[in-house]
């Protein structure tokens, strides 16, 4: 068990405590969007600290690139968290392959950007909608629902602890803009489900997390032109930048190793308000 060792100096007197963490050397993870943007820079972050990973994505040449990088501790499975037998198959191949499950880091999504009444007089495309909420928030879930049962019957950690469960929303969930309808629904649903399902899992020592992140350096937001990034930048407080997937992936491995983080959303945006 990995054991952090905290030593806080108050005043010449030096207190000692200590973290009981999940342990990542040597656990297995399932990371959704795990190809590129947020995913692949989790990936990435959980194999240096020990960890095996799977890539799940839909992106076989970046994913079958990764993994080859990452030798024996990444394996790549073609996924798509909108359909239930892909989730299915993913899982039964990690069981497969890693003997084990401890965490599911949930990166996979979708930007749909629309106008509810469009200036020509169309209206939003309804399957667009329809594809946000498949991808973004039924897809979250269900990756959640089935990979639970899984990680409820693994040996506990020393804390109790089974699994965990961290989720990716989006600051567009608070201040959603004109044009993101769609995603703002997906991404405020995984806000709204964090707390019910971190309570309910509790039972059985599986924590359920989210981030919240602003506008990073991701695939995602290459679709934003040069002049609405510089806008976008000039609006962050702190720092005055988009933000780095590393940077997401240092938050996730620190969500990972304290216990006490659980049922929360965390926003990870340079105090950016859209």
């Amino acid at each position: 068990m990995l054991c952090l060792k905290l030593v806080v100096n108050t005043g010449g007197i030096c207190s000692r405590f200590d973290l009981d963490a999940m342990q990542i050397l040597d656990h297995c993870f399932f990371v959704t969007g795990g190809s590129s943007g947020l995913g692949r820079a989790v990936v990435k972050a959980l194999v240096a600290a020990g960890a095996y990973v799977v890539i799940a994505d839909q992106d076989s040449e970046k994913g079958d690139s990764l993994s080859k990088d990452l030798n024996q501790q990444a394996l790549f499975i073609t996924t798509d968290v909108s359909e239930e037998t892909s989730i299915v198959q993913a899982l039964r191949l990690t069981l497969a392959n890693f003997k084990k499950l401890h965490g599911v880091i949930n990166c996979a999504g979708v930007l749909v950007a629309e106008r509810l009444l469009k200036k020509d007089g169309n209206l939003f495309n309804l399957a667009g909608f329809r594809r946000c909420i498949d991808v973004n928030l039924i897809g979250t879930f269900n990756v959640m629902r089935l990979a639970c049962p899984i990680m409820a019957v693994n040996q506990p950690e020393k804390n109790g602890e089974r699994g965990l469960i961290l989720n990716t929303a989006s600051i567009a969930a608070y201040d959603g803009q004109i044009g993101q309808a769609a995603y703002a629904a997906s991404k405020a649903g995984i806000i709204g489900m964090t707390l019910p399902i971190a309570r309910e899992l509790g039972k059985s020592g599986i924590r359920v997390m989210a981030i919240a992140p602003g506008v990073f350096e991701t695939p995602l937001f290459t679709q934003i032109g040069e002049d609405k990034r510089t806008e976008i930048e000039q609006n962050i407080p702190f720092p005055r930048r988009l933000g780095k997937p590393s940077e997401f992936a240092a938050l996730a491995l620190h969500i990972i190793d304290n216990p006490m983080l659980n049922g929360e959303v965390i926003r990870l945006d340079g105090a950016l308000r859209l």
